[in-house]
């Protein structure tokens, strides 16, 4: 399978790697869909518009942010926020709205793969999602046991990108950014700042990029120690 993995800046020893979750410790497209339209639904329901006035009005949105910051993208959590939906209350829908178990099963390439992982490094996920839901999923896939740590929205009430979320990351492994590593499948959510931050990074489009790090695929950071 040909695999369009980016690296950037890797360190020669990482202890620590950041997993982000969704579209990135899986690959299921309608449910990456129904996680956003979920909320979108809801924030109509609430102004009392119709779901493809709500969503448009996101898509509108999106673009005017990108166009005003250099192509950047923006979470939808952010995007809510712009519109008067408090971080709290996007987590409460999260929380509600979503159930990863319709959608997902257990993944036993993944579970291999991060068995293998979790000899050599500290694993931990930071995700947009809050820590409830983003456990049901990774419960959902098998991969549970893998990470005693998430850091999600209602830790830090901070949607990626921020600097909070991977500072916490940081200090709950007890590592310095320098000996870590971010993984996601969003440049502008996952890895943009770790990278300011003087983490490395790896731009997935998909689990099945995940599976090759057991492999050793992407260079001496993952070679058997």
């Amino acid at each position: 399978m040909e695999l369009d993995v980016k690296t950037y800046n890797l360190p020669q020893n990482p202890k620590t790697l950041i997993f982000d979750i969704d579209s990135t410790l899986y690959t299921n497209a309608a449910y990456a869909f129904e996680q956003v339209d979920c909320q979108v639904r809801q924030f109509a329901r609430d102004r009392g518009i119709t779901a493809d006035e709500a969503r448009r009005m996101v898509a509108d949105y999106r673009k005017k942010f990108a166009a005003n910051n250099n192509g950047k993208k923006i979470s939808l959590g952010n995007v809510l926020l712009a519109f008067g939906i408090p971080i709290e209350q996007s987590v409460e829908w999260r929380k509600t709205l979503m159930e990863p178990a319709d959608f997902l099963k257990r993944d036993e390439r993944l579970i291999q793969t991060l068995r293998e992982l979790q000899k050599s490094y500290k694993l931990i996920c930071v995700t947009n999602n809050p820590v409830f839901t983003a456990r049901k999923t990774l419960e959902a896939i098998g991969i549970s046991e893998f990470f005693p740590e998430i850091v999600g929205l209602d830790t830090c009430l901070k949607s990626k990108p921020a600097l909070e979320p991977f500072e916490k990351a940081c200090e709950l492994t007890q590592t310095q950014p320098k000996d870590c590593i971010a993984i996601g499948d969003r440049y502008d959510m996952d890895i943009a700042l770790p990278l300011e931050m003087g983490m490395g990074g790896i731009l997935v489009t998909g689990v099945e990029e995940v599976y090759e790090l057991e492999a050793g695929r992407y260079g001496a950071a993952f070679e058997p120690r």
